[in-house]
């Protein structure tokens, strides 16, 4: 059984970016039978009011939601989804986070780059959101749209919460047919771990495609890490890259931790899906064990 619930949020400031990322929640949407429900901040850390009477604030909320409930109104007239609207005041981080907890979401979907003006700066509170998120969320940071998901590139390391990473992953190809593309960076000629991720590609490997999904594998030398996972996904075609957020810190050396994952955010064009690991008490390596 599917663990997805029925709200995708995607925050929207009318920029450019965030409206592709709008654009790229529709088929999402549909396979997943979700609503969609989009959320504007009037950020209230810029202090509008030092600059503007409150019949000014007004309009310019209500000039707000006039535009995203056109903007609704049209999606659904168009492809027959239900759109929910919601205009808050406060800090964009933080309304998102709770929004995002009170509809119990299954997605934040939401651009990588922000505007000036009454247009918010989504962009840059997308790291903040990714940190404390509830749920998946999903960065679009490129302009190309991706009217499928037929190529999934999914980075592995020894962490327990890979586990997590893979589950995700497996529900994601059913529903859009992908192909799963595991991939390990080697940064070290140590045999043993060398060995130890090699064991753990395979038994992923199996896992996946007991979920009768096809798949590929490849062991990466280098020492960036980082780069080496965007170009890798860039070579491939890939339509998402998934990677793990939070730091752990462990002798192997070789995982995304937190400076990782924000530069593969930052410089994927192919839009990343990040997922926040639960808390665990026992933080200790583990090959995949189901």
């Amino acid at each position: 059984m599917s663990v997805f619930k029925n709200h995708i949020l995607v925050p929207v400031d009318f920029s450019e970016q965030s409206i592709i990322a709008l654009e790229q929640s529709y088929n999402l949407a549909r396979l997943t039978m979700a609503d969609i429900t989009l959320i504007n901040i009037i950020d209230e850390s810029f202090n509008l009011s030092f600059f503007s009477k409150p019949e000014e604030e007004d309009g310019l909320e209500k000039r707000i939601k006039n535009e995203l409930e056109k903007l609704a109104s049209d999606i659904t007239k168009k492809l027959g989804i239900r759109v929910n609207t919601i205009v808050v005041r406060g800090k964009i981080y933080e309304e998102i986070q709770k929004t995002a907890k009170e509809l119990n979401c299954s997605f934040i979907i939401m651009g990588t780059n922000g505007s000036i003006g009454i247009k918010k700066f989504i962009g840059s509170n997308a790291l903040r959101v990714i940190r404390e998120s509830p749920c998946p969320v999903i960065t679009i940071k490129g302009k190309k749209h991706r009217p499928f998901c037929k190529n999934i590139v999914l980075p592995l390391d020894l962490t327990k919460e890979s586990r997590e990473k893979v589950k995700k992953s497996i529900e994601i190809s059913k529903l859009f047919g992908s192909t799963i593309h595991l991939i390990t960076v080697l940064t070290t000629d140590d045999e043993f771990i060398v060995n130890k991720l090699k064991r753990q590609m395979i038994q992923v490997n199996e896992f996946v495609q007991e979920h009768e999904i096809s798949t590929t594998m490849e062991f990466i030398h280098s020492d960036d890490v980082t780069q080496s996972v965007i170009d890798y996904a860039n070579r491939i075609n890939a339509d998402l890259l998934m990677i793990m957020t939070q730091q752990e810190m462990n002798w192997t050396d070789i995982m995304f931790i937190s400076s990782s994952a924000q530069q593969i955010i930052n410089n994927s064009e192919i839009p990343v899906l990040s997922i926040r690991p639960m808390l665990r008490k026992d933080t200790t390596l583990s090959v995949f064990e189901y």
